[in-house]
């Protein structure tokens, strides 16, 4: 089609896309051209605007390394992840559901951790925690032998992939349900913590004025044949950014009662002090047990990041 007006070029652009042979790709590139050009009309974008965002883009791509994933970081503070997370878990997006954000920080090959073993595999700033989760599916019955991945920031909020004075492997663990569904692990409470300001996200919270902050967490994957695998994240009750988390990630399901215990004997001997509890239960559906692709593969070098912390704008 020779094209005379804008209305033609996205007409010519969709009657390519019909010469595609996979119907599902064939719906996707349809919407996606669509969405596209109507926000490019909808938005009046200048050309300097199309370049500037076009090299926004390119800067996502070339900040992500083995270690830091900024697309994943985008897509979560723009609450795209957490979308597509509710339309693609609890009866696709009907009820309520304990899946949540896979995040950028998930790791494959952690270590097998017996029930009741530590995750905490070198010296760790923190308040010893204890930790028991119950899976369940959608009838109520306990999952056994289930595969359960956790991973968490530490009690100073750095990732041991970001931390290069933390042991490989602190604070991940993966451990197997027991017949009654059941997992258990001790770690250290984690802390909330700013999320990276160095790249394009940072450039987009400061012009929005919000701020980088996540609510303290613990990761948890759960995988078994039969049934969907769910990545979640249960949120420290008593933390200050549960309403303003910058990757939109909290839901009412998944904020944890973290238990602090001041004068109750832990469950470990070694411990003396202030402890926490955390008790929670996870439901997982029905489908095909597939993992996705790390998004992060190998551990940061050098020195520790520097954290940084936006104010949030009234």
């Amino acid at each position: 089609m020779i094209i005379q007006t804008q209305q033609d070029l996205t007409a010519a652009v969709l009657a390519e896309v019909q010469r595609a042979d996979d119907p599902r790709f064939k719906e996707i590139m349809t919407a996606a051209v669509r969405h596209l050009h109507d926000f490019v009309r909808d938005a009046r974008l200048t050309e300097a605007e199309f370049h500037q965002a076009c090299g926004l883009i390119a800067r996502l791509g070339q900040l992500t390394t083995p270690s830091h994933n900024e697309v994943v970081l985008v897509s979560g503070s723009l609450g795209v992840s957490a979308l597509v997370c509710l339309l693609n878990n609890g009866d696709h997006g009907q009820t309520e559901t304990t899946a949540n954000l896979m995040g950028p920080f998930w790791r494959m090959d952690s270590p097998a951790t017996p029930n009741g073993g530590s995750i905490v595999r070198s010296p760790t700033p923190g308040a010893p925690i204890f930790v028991n989760a119950w899976v369940r599916d959608r009838s109520g019955r306990a999952v056994a032998d289930a595969e359960v991945d956790v991973w968490q920031s530490s009690g100073e909020g750095f990732y041991e992939n970001q931390d290069p004075g933390q042991a490989d492997m602190n604070l991940r663990g993966k451990f197997k349900t027991d017949a009654a569904g059941r997992i258990a692990f001790r770690s250290v409470k984690p802390a909330g913590y700013p999320i990276p300001l160095s790249g394009p996200v940072g450039a987009l919270l400061r012009a929005q004025g919000r701020h980088n902050m996540r609510p303290a967490h613990i990761h948890f994957m759960i995988h078994k044949p039969g049934f969907k695998t769910q990545f979640s994240q249960v949120y420290s009750s008593d933390d200050p950014n549960l309403e303003t988390d910058v990757q939109f990630g909290v839901t009412r399901a998944l904020i944890g009662q973290y238990v602090l215990h001041a004068d109750e004997p832990a469950p470990d001997a070694d411990v003396e002090g202030p402890w926490y509890s955390l008790d929670h239960h996870f439901v997982i559906e029905p489908g095909e047990a597939t993992l996705p692709k790390p998004p992060i593969t190998g551990k940061a070098e050098g020195e520790r990041p520097t954290m940084a912390v936006l104010a949030r704008r009234a």
